[in-house]
């Protein structure tokens, strides 16, 4: 029989296979090598998953004693709502758990939370390339019509 999957916030002992998970989802959008994300970075964004002032989040995905897949999401106020919006920032799946609905299973998450914390909304952007993440998305949620721009420093 096999595991059944589960959906739990990260925990601390979970470092070292999120970080695998979390470099191969860095990997995945080019920032590896001598782009890579650097360390401090990787080690701040740990760390606020588990600081209550915080309001960014960590969910894994988890079958076995395997980790398969993580998602990050953060709230935010509004200046259209009182109540948070929910960004869902990062979501990857390990390559052999693809198509085996861990992604569908963390942003289904994602939305429990979101509605528990008394968010309105839950909403995130990939790229455009990213065509098998947006067959899931397309079936989980509406696009928005919007187009990001950004200016980095």
């Amino acid at each position: 029989m096999t595991d059944p999957l589960l959906i739990r916030p990260a925990s601390q002992a979970d470092y070292p296979a999120w970080k695998a998970l979390w470099d191969g989802y860095n990997a995945f959008y080019g920032r590896h090598g001598p782009t890579a994300l650097p360390e401090d970075i990787t080690r701040m964004t740990w760390s606020r998953f588990f600081d209550a002032y915080e309001p960014v989040h960590a969910l894994v995905a988890e079958r076995g004693c395997r980790l398969l897949g993580l998602v990050h999401f953060l709230y935010h106020r509004s200046t259209i709502q009182i109540g948070p919006s929910c960004y869902l920032q990062d979501l990857f799946t390990a390559e052999a758990a693809r198509g085996a609905g861990v992604g569908r299973a963390l942003i289904e998450a994602v939305y429990r939370r979101a509605q528990e914390d008394g968010a309105k909304r839950v909403y995130w952007q990939t790229h455009e390339t990213n065509q098998t993440a947006m067959r899931l998305y397309d079936a989980v949620a509406e696009k928005s019509g919007f187009v990001v721009y950004r200016r980095q420093f």
